[in-house]
């Protein structure tokens, strides 16, 4: 295959590159020259794992078959009693249990 970079897709990721970068490191500019953490910021960013749980979880959950859903729910059971190795663990064994008997 011939990869061939043209001017737009390099000047793209070139502008990719700069907004991440100054995305994070606004972030810690900004929240180092605080002197106190405002209640309504500290509860943004105790908002901030949930989210990106939620982000990563949810379209797999809508958008996989159903041995992601009973992975996921098996997963979920037993987060709640056990460690996340165990979880992952769980999860993953839901899943390939899934395909090997149902196909799926």
């Amino acid at each position: 295959m011939d990869f061939q970079v043209s001017l737009e897709m390099s000047l793209l990721i070139l502008a990719a590159a700069v907004a991440t970068f100054l995305t994070r490191i606004g972030g810690y500019i900004l929240i180092t020259r605080m002197n106190t953490i405002p209640p309504r910021v500290e509860q943004a960013l105790n908002a901030v794992p949930a989210a990106v749980l939620t982000t990563l979880v949810a379209p797999a959950f809508f958008n996989g078959g159903w041995d992601f859903k009973i992975a996921m729910f098996v997963a979920m059971v037993v987060s709640l009693r056990y460690p996340g190795l165990l979880m992952l663990g769980a999860g993953w064994a839901a899943a390939m249990v899934c395909r090997h008997l149902f196909g799926l």
